[in-house]
């Protein structure tokens, strides 16, 4: 079993590297982001970020719960400080999960209109 976290910028191609592995193995890969927290029934999507920590929380449970079960997880968020993955090492210990930590660093289009201003930060304060 995997627990795959792919990091980058917004517009890095994190999303498409992410449906990448669920493409090779469909029925035993599940991709989570926190992004998806934020569409609706309806499949729009609507940030707010008076709501973001419950969907990290959302994307931490989720993940948890598809490790319990013994499937594969891809989770793509942007992870621009190394404490931000530290859940995901301890989950991957809890379930003896094999942790694959990938880059992206790619320039692609911003889908979700992060303002340059707040990319420029987080590539400021980005680490290794």
């Amino acid at each position: 079993m995997k627990l795959i976290l792919i990091r980058g910028l917004p517009g890095s191609g994190k999303s498409t590297k992410a449906k990448y592995y669920v493409a090779e193995q469909p029925n035993l890969t599940k991709h989570i982001e926190a992004d998806m927290f934020f569409v609706g029934d309806d499949g729009h999507y609507r940030f707010d970020a008076s709501q973001l920590q419950h969907a990290h929380s959302w994307c931490q449970d989720t993940t948890e719960k598809w490790l319990r079960s013994g499937i594969n997880v891809v989770v793509s968020n942007t992870f621009v400080k190394q404490w931000e993955m530290k859940f995901y090492r301890q989950l991957a210990l809890k379930y003896k999960a094999e942790l694959v930590i990938e880059t992206c660093r790619e320039q692609y289009q911003n889908i979700h209109g992060v303002e340059d201003s707040v990319i420029k930060r987080m590539k400021r304060d980005w680490q290794e």
